[in-house]
């Protein structure tokens, strides 16, 4: 009897080893994977850190080729225009690459010109975003879009709350949308805030997107670096640049094309006067699009930087949007 009940109280010690063994081997687990998370966490936050601040050296760089380049005169020949390609990182106990490119942002037309004007009673004033509306509905056109979506943006923008006739919409319009919201009736910041308008869409968004800009209103169109649907978007009639892209790549290697006096004796007398107030050789916005890479963590950054004769500084910045 005493050696059966000494053979059950081994046998209970042994359960009992078995499962502290267990519990021990699974808290081990645990605190290694926990361990092994909180590492990983650790130099993902750090590897992202270091892609700003490098990032942020690129778009100092940036600013210097910039500054460096002619401001008269703003082309496709000069360094900005030269895109970095997977340039490595070592150092600072960093190790990866950057990319980073240079878009001049007032080659595209400007949004932000389709607003009213800021005195709505001033006939020239009216006539000129008149002229900006009949502009960007020959870019739709051009891009294959429905020209209603000129009408729309017009009131997204505009300050007023009355819809633009036959088209326009106003908060009627984005109220019965679900969830409902507001237009903006500002100045857009972001091409993407067209997203917004309903029905829209993505694949019209594709479109349109390289075509246009988000600026201050005082903004003009660089006639050396504009697309060929925003050059021939000048004139009602005339389809020269928008035809072949390829053609326009190759004759701007060396420089200004069209120069805005050429572009400009090619039209007529009213798309001439447009010329002169809406278009320009030179360039103040550009887009700095930067990608850091660091081990397999990736850092993108977009920034807005104004060129001045003081300097350039940053407008906006964005991080992995547009």
């Amino acid at each position: 009897m005493k050696l059966l009940r000494h053979h059950k109280q081994r046998g209970v010690a042994l359960i009992t080893a078995v499962l502290m063994v267990a519990l021990a081997t699974i808290l081990a687990i645990e605190i290694g994977f926990k361990g092994y998370l909180s590492q990983r966490r650790a130099m993902t936050v750090f590897a992202l850190d270091q892609g700003f601040q490098v990032a942020l050296g690129a778009e100092a760089l940036a600013a210097d080729i910039l500054m460096g380049s002619d401001m008269k005169t703003t082309d496709f020949s000069q360094k900005w225009a030269t895109p970095i390609r997977n340039l490595p990182i070592d150092g600072g106990g960093a190790s990866g690459e950057l990319t980073g490119e240079l878009e001049d942002m007032t080659g595209r037309f400007n949004l932000n010109q389709l607003a009213e004007p800021a005195n709505p009673s001033d006939a020239a004033q009216k006539k000129r975003q008149q002229a900006y509306i009949e502009q960007f509905k020959r870019i739709l056109q051009m891009a294959d879009l429905e020209e209603e979506w000129a009408d729309k943006i017009v009131d997204w923008i505009d300050s007023d709350t009355n819809p633009t006739f036959p088209n326009g919409g106003e908060d009627d319009l984005y109220t019965s949308q679900s969830p409902p919201y507001h237009a903006a009736n500002r100045h857009i910041t972001r091409v993407s805030e067209l997203l917004a308008l309903p029905n829209f869409g993505l694949e019209r968004f594709q479109k349109l997107e390289p075509l246009v800009t988000a600026l201050p209103a005082d903004a003009v169109i660089n006639v050396c670096t504009a697309p060929g649907i925003v050059l021939d978007s000048f004139s009602v009639t005339q389809r020269q640049y928008s035809r072949d892209p390829d053609w326009l790549v190759k004759q701007r290697a060396s420089g200004c094309f069209p120069a805005r006096q050429v572009l400009s004796a090619a039209l007529s007398g009213d798309e001439q006067e447009r010329i002169t107030e809406a278009a320009s050789e030179t360039s103040s916005y550009f887009r700095a699009t930067v990608v850091v890479t660091i081990g397999s963590n990736q850092f993108t950054l977009y920034s807005l930087l104004k060129r001045e004769a003081a300097g350039v500084r940053p407008i906006t910045r964005s991080f992995g949007t547009t």
